[in-house]
This record gives structure tokens, sequence and C-alpha cells, in this order.
């Protein structure tokens, strides 16, 4: 009787942190290390805390204003990490162990631009590729070359363009470059 008494109580702790958990959809689905950036749209919820649950989108110095606790540089944290800072700054005199839950609404544009039929920024979705962005862009022109593919990853404008394959993977805020074929 004890040792099911036992089980039932840990199967129980074991579903209350789940449901309590800082994790977020875009976590399970691989983007634990998304780094946030200008133009993310974020819920932060605090559980129980009507007032300090909102949402906002990070503004182009990569910040949020937050009650209590005023502007936070949040560019280049990850959820998790913007969660932990949200929940150590309200337990540091305003709240007793507070249960902040972050996630990504909205995740900010990536840009495709050269031999697409319309170039231009499009709203990031998780899993795209290449292929699914050239696709949200119209499809190639008909000089497209499939073999000069290149992308420049937000945050790493001076670095020179890496090649892509119609496979590879596209992040919020990349820059795609589709290039044009001699023949």
């Amino acid at each position: 009787m004890l040792s099911s008494v036992n089980f039932h109580l840990k199967a129980f702790l074991v579903w209350a942190m789940l449901l309590v958990s800082p994790l977020s959809f875009a976590e399970s689905k691989g983007l634990s290390d998304y780094p946030l950036g200008s133009g993310d749209l974020l819920s932060i919820q605090v559980f129980g805390e009507e007032d300090l649950s909102l949402e906002v989108r990070l503004s182009d110095a990569g910040t949020v204003s937050y009650p209590f606790l005023g502007e936070l540089k949040v560019t280049g944290l990850s959820i998790s990490q913007l969660g932990e800072l949200v929940r150590s700054k309200l337990a540091d005199g305003y709240l007793v162990n507070p249960s902040v839950n972050v996630t990504v609404l909205e995740y900010r544009q990536f840009f495709i631009n050269g031999e697409v039929e319309k170039p231009g920024g499009y709203p990031y979705q998780p899993g795209l590729t290449l292929q699914k962005a050239v696709a949200l862009a119209g499809g190639f022109t008909e000089r497209a070359s499939k073999s000069k593919m290149y992308v420049v990853p937000d945050g790493k404008e001076g670095e020179p363009p890496r090649k892509l394959k119609l496979g590879s993977l596209v992040r919020p805020g990349d820059v795609v470059t589709i290039e044009e074929s001699f023949f």
C-alpha cells in the first residue's frame, strides 16, 4: 500500500513539473538554442500573476520593457535563458518562487533575394528549408542557378556567405541569395 502511494506521489510530481516547466513548444521542436533578436514576438507568462504576463515584440535595440524590472536586454538569449532571467529578477524581492514560461509567438522574418520571382522578407516558420523559402518567394526565375545559393546568417553580416543546398535549414533573420546561372 505504501509503495503504491509513493508511486502515485512520484507520478504526480513529474506531471506537476512538466506542467509548470519553463520549456516551450519551440524548445521541444529543437529551437531551444534559438537566439532571440529584434522583431521576435514573445509571450512571457508568470503562473498565477496575470499583471506580469505579457506579449511583447523585441525592439530594434533587442530589449523588452517588463513591469517592475524595466528594460531587459535580451538579444542573443535563448527562450530558456530569458525565462530564467525574468524568474531570478522577480524572485529578487517581488515574488516567492515564480514560475515563468517564455514562448516565441512569431519569429523575425528571413529575407530572400536574387533569382526568385518575389524577393523580399517573409515570416519564418520552424523547419523552414531553402526549398520551402524559395516556394514562399514564388519559385525560381528561369535564370536561377540551383548550385549558387548562399546565406548570410543573422548577426554574421561581416562574414562571407555560406553555400546552401535545397534541403538546408533557413533560420530567422537569415539573408538568402540565389544567383544567376550562366546557361
